[in-house]
């Protein structure tokens, strides 16, 4: 049996690809929790056949010999004679699968391409191993110079295509979510734009495609067309297209029949492999799940999230809305030795702990620095307890402060997020920073707070502590740019609708407009009334300058300045706080401009303030809402409303209609068709495989017929079998008052709720403040506030922002594709 060597350009890849290659199915239980509790857990750990990533040294000349040791004395693999590869059987030890970080990410092309140089040849010749280089997904970092080092002794297999997150490999082009790569803004943090082909981008290397039709036509015909695109010249890279994980079995039983060919690719093909090689059982296997929930006796965990900008600033909010204490440190303080590290201290013996960085202050050319500096902040505090560390290069460095250069991993939690043991024992859990969903921290902390801990150390909390203890005013981030680059171009356009000019819409628009770390992330042109708006700004004390433009690409994005399409709908002495047909019809217009903007492809996504049914209906425009009035304005015959909070997202069946019309709208179709529109709306919010829970209409689900006339079985469960038959992970119908309670601690990320209150309450008793409304099933991304105009409180100064900041946040996530001018 052939073994695998895996080769990662980081720490959060490396641990990933590690998880692929497991060769067991690890599943925590309380019986494993308690043995590991009793002693003598740590060295069973150490020879159970458990993946190990190995991190190696950063200096040049300690490269090579690091390897050799590894290879020779350790790292899973003893047992063998020095220049030969073990075979399963010698020696004593399980020798499973190693992975090696080189943490090449963080160097040059060249300097990268010689790191690996050096690593290859420090394989011993005896006996060949399975090679695989763990690439990131959409090719960014050194691949072209990389893969120059592997193909120099033969063909090199490349499929980097990632099934879990959406990614594709179609006609030699990477894609995202259907979207070729070079459409997106995937690449919007580095140097050059992306590649419209994965051949344009390893040029000069010789690469040959292998089309899908190729890859699908049977092991024989696949091994046969690989053969014969070896032969055209030494070492090509074979681009491999693949978009299932049945793609990349085939790819890579084909591809272990030829004992000189490399692999590359991301870490579905690493899972492929250790298949094919018999290493590892199916797809589904190797989950990690918490275990009763017990905290570990070696401290409270430590959670270091390298930004707080994108989904990081989501999970850290559903963290503090739970009562965990979230730590924030400043770059400058990092930089100079000055961070007061006193109250991450003081919360750590109170509880678990999340600490990361004010990402609206940080320099893009500094975050290696900062990541550093961060690491050996921590690192005193972070010894000897449970560890989460998100990003490759933050994890690498807070590993590096603690003098770890081994673990060995268990499994996943979920996608990307790996639970490993360090050589003391310590859990570390490591993902990448953009991954997961609004509760992936949560999920994380849990299986930290259920780990065993390997022995009892003194000064530990009492273990009747709760391992989420109350943390009043927890301290969260500003949202702000990640510690990348982004090219202000590549932001999408986003069209802010000022909603009723009597409300309180001008107000929240203005103070969200100006959100230093909303202009980060997107560039919003207001459709409204400048006049409007500069009264809403000095209500509101603030110097904005507010500009009137002709279109979108006339704006002009600078600190302090307000971008607004002018309608000049509105008199300069409009009442506050009072319905007015005058301003409903406004409202309806600057929805209409909006729409037509986005139509044209000139706006990406639409955010809108509120307007007031009343008004609308009294200007002559009868719609229930804003839901019903964007779909008729963009022709789209059937829409979903979505609520979306820090802690839960609800999407509605039925909405603005009453209760007796509600039931008697709902059937299977329409069941069916707002759960797909609800699990395609959480993959572009990059929740690669989201878990829906659905509603029933009745009290207990109709208890078997007791309440109610049947309508679960009638007008529900088919639409929910036929939405499982088509792949998406759902459940129900359930009782609505358990499925909100199962959602809200995170078991779902999404709720299908049948009528309009059933969602709404639950979300609103959540927190409005932070609600988002999403119209899911349009052509274009639109969010909203999820409260009304408050007349009671327009033009007094005092309406909270912070849902529209929210609103235009997700807004910017989700556009649907970067902003072109036209």
């Amino acid at each position: 049996m052939q073994r695998i060597l895996a080769i990662a350009d980081d720490l959060s890849g490396a641990a990933e690809t590690a998880a692929a290659l497991r060769s067991f199915s690890q599943i925590l239980t309380e019986p494993f929790a308690q043995s590991a509790q009793s002693g003598g857990a740590g060295r069973e750990m150490a020879d159970d056949g458990a993946p190990r990533v190995c991190l190696l040294p950063h200096l040049m000349e300690e490269l090579g010999p690091a390897v050799r040791h590894l290879l020779q004395e350790g790292g899973g693999w003893s047992g063998s004679q020095p220049g030969s590869w073990p075979v399963r059987g010698e020696g004593g030890g399980a020798r499973a699968p190693l992975v090696l970080d080189t943490d090449n990410r963080r160097f040059p092309a060249d300097v990268a391409a010689e790191r690996l140089r050096i690593v290859v040849e420090s394989l011993p010749s005896g006996g060949s191993p399975i090679v695989f280089l763990k690439l990131d997904s959409l090719l960014r970092g050194p691949v072209r110079s990389q893969l120059e080092i592997l193909a120099a002794e033969g063909p090199v297999i490349l499929a980097p295509a990632l099934p879990p997150l959406g990614r594709s490999t179609v006609n030699g082009t990477v894609h995202h979510q259907g979207v070729p790569l070079h459409k997106t803004s995937l690449w919007h943090a580095e140097s050059s734009a992306p590649p419209a082909t994965i051949a344009a981008g390893l040029e000069p290397l010789a690469t040959v495609l292998v089309d899908l039709a190729t890859v699908r036509s049977g092991n024989e015909a696949l091994t046969a067309a690989l053969t014969q695109a070896s032969r055209g010249c030494p070492g090509p890279v074979l681009v491999c297209d693949a978009e299932t994980q049945e793609d990349l079995d085939s790819i890579a039983a084909a591809g272990l029949r030829f004992p000189r060919t490399r692999f590359a690719g991301a870490s579905a093909l690493g899972a492929a492999l250790a298949r094919a090689a018999g290493l590892a059982p199916g797809p589904s296997a190797g989950v990690v799940r918490s275990a009763s929930g017990r905290r570990p006796t070696g401290g409270f965990p430590l959670l270091v999230v390298g930004s707080a900008s994108g989904p990081a600033r989501q999970q850290l909010q559903a963290l503090a809305a739970d009562g965990v204490h979230v730590i924030t440190l400043t770059p400058a303080d990092l930089l100079a030795g000055t961070a007061d590290l006193t109250p991450l201290a003081q919360a750590l013996t109170e509880g678990p702990v999340a600490v990361t960085v004010d990402a609206s202050t940080v320099d893009p050319a500094s975050s290696g620095r900062i990541a550093a500096a961060l690491a050996q902040a921590v690192a005193p505090l972070a010894m000897g307890r449970p560890l989460m560390l998100t990003g490759g290069e933050t994890a690498r460095s807070v590993l590096d402060a603690l003098g770890v250069q081994r673990l060995s991993v268990r499994g996943e939690i979920e996608h990307g997020a790996v639970l490993s043991l360090s050589p003391d024992g310590n859990p570390v859990i490591t993902r990448p920073g953009s991954f997961g969903n609004p509760n992936s921290l949560r999920t994380s902390l849990a299986a930290l707070a259920g780990h065993p801990a390997p022995a009892s150390q003194p000064g530990n909390p009492p273990a009747s502590h709760s391992p989420l203890p109350t943390a009043p005013q927890p301290s969260l981030p500003g949202k702000g740019p990640s510690m990348n680059t982004v090219d202000p171009t590549e932001l999408p356009y986003v069209a802010v609708t000022m909603g009723d000019g009597a409300g309180v819409g001008p107000e929240v628009v203005v103070a969200a407009v100006l959100d230093a770390t909303i202009n980060a992330e997107c560039r919003p042109v207001v459709i409204g009334d400048a006049l409007r708006l500069r009264q809403a700004a000095n209500i509101l004390g603030i110097a904005a300058d507010i500009q009137a433009v002709a279109a979108v690409e006339d704006a002009v994005f600078t600190p302090g300045r307000v971008n607004v399409i002018d309608l000049a709908l509105l008199p300069a002495d409009l009442a506050w706080g009072q319905l007015s047909p005058v301003a409903g019809n406004a409202a309806y217009e600057y929805i209409r401009v909006a729409s037509e903007l986005a139509m044209a492809g000139r706006v990406q996504a639409i955010c809108t303030a509120p307007l007031n049914k009343e008004a609308l209906h009294a200007a002559g425009h009868i719609f229930p809402g804003h839901t019903e009035l964007l779909a008729q304005l963009t022709g789209t015959e059937e829409v979903s409303m979505m609520l979306s909070t820090p802690k839960i997202k609800v999407i509605h069946v039925t909405t603005h209609i009453g209760l007796m019309d509600a039931v008697r709208k709902i059937n299977p179709d329409l069941v069916e068709r707002t759960i797909r529109r609800g699990h395609e709306a959480l993959i572009r919010a990059g929740i690669a495989k989201p878990k829906i829970g659905v509603c029933a209409i009745n009290p207990h689900a109709g208890e078997n017929g007791l309440f109610g006339q049947g309508e679960e079985a009638e007008k529900i469960e088919p639409g929910v079998k036929a939405a499982q038959a088509a792949g998406i992970d759902v459940t129900g119908p359930l009782p609505a008052d358990t499925l909100f309670f199962l959602a809200g601690r995170g078991d779902y990320d999404l709720v299908v709720a049948m009528y309009h209150d059933q969602g709404h309450g639950p979300v609103k008793v959540l927190g409005i403040e932070a609600g988002v409304n999403i119209t899911v099933g349009l052509p274009v991304i639109r969010t909203s506030v999820d409260h009304g105009t408050a007349f009671d409180i327009a033009g007094k100064g005092i309406a909270d922002p912070r849902s529209m900041v929210e609103a235009l946040h997700q807004a910017a996530e989700m556009a649907t594709r970067p902003a072109v001018a036209v």
